[in-house]
């Protein structure tokens, strides 16, 4: 189960430099030609700004809830596969406890049992695959609504700001320093939220 665990945190770590991948796609095909911006170059600021993303798939609704949903179908699987898992080893265990007790009526019995359990454990491995290509294939059904869901507010956002470029930030990764009016997170949560709350 923790394979389910390390590729779900793969999954959404890359979900964040995809996401803004995509915004910059679909915001270069658009760009304004309007060169007013909010904080102005006469007075030493550039057309710039940037989202703090851990905040925003923190704080914004639609995230809170896939997140919530992704969360619930991984704990569900966990507990189909603890409970598989336990009974096939229980059934292993009283299959050694005849063979060493010599239990089993001929030889082919055994090796009926012996194979019926293998197979058994096949099964549960691929129950394991399906579970995690199913929260695999949910986690990119997320992460592209989220993409798109972002990309149509910038888009709406910007009409109004005219930002030239508008950075992800991740744990200060991308952004190391930056003035808190370039800092846009809490204007694009509450207006994402609103967006949301609407539909």
């Amino acid at each position: 189960m923790n394979k389910i665990q390390t590729i779900l945190n793969g999954v959404f770590a890359v979900t964040i430099i995809v996401l803004f991948v995509l915004v910059f796609v679909f915001r270069s095909n658009g760009k304004s030609t309007n060169e007013q911006t909010v904080v102005s170059v006469a007075e030493g600021g550039m057309a710039i700004a940037y989202i703090n993303v851990d905040s925003l798939l923190t704080h914004y609704q639609l995230a809170i809830e896939a997140q919530e949903k992704l969360m619930k179908k991984q704990e569900d699987a966990r507990l189909q596969l603890n409970k598989n898992g336990r009974t096939l080893e229980k059934e292993m265990a009283d299959f050694q406890q005849k063979y060493e007790n010599n239990a089993f009526l001929s030889p082919e019995r055994a090796q009926n049992e012996y194979q019926r359990l293998q197979r058994k454990q096949q099964e549960l491995s691929e129950l394991e695959t399906k579970l995690t290509q199913d929260i695999m294939q949910e986690t990119q059904m997320f992460n592209l609504q989220l993409a798109d869901s972002l990309s149509a507010f910038l888009n709406d956002f910007n009409a109004d700001y005219h930002y030239q470029v508008i950075l992800s930030n991740n744990a200060k990764d991308n952004v190391l320093m930056a003035a808190d009016q370039y800092d846009i997170t809490q204007q694009v949560i509450d207006g994402m939220n609103a967006r949301f709350n609407k539909k």
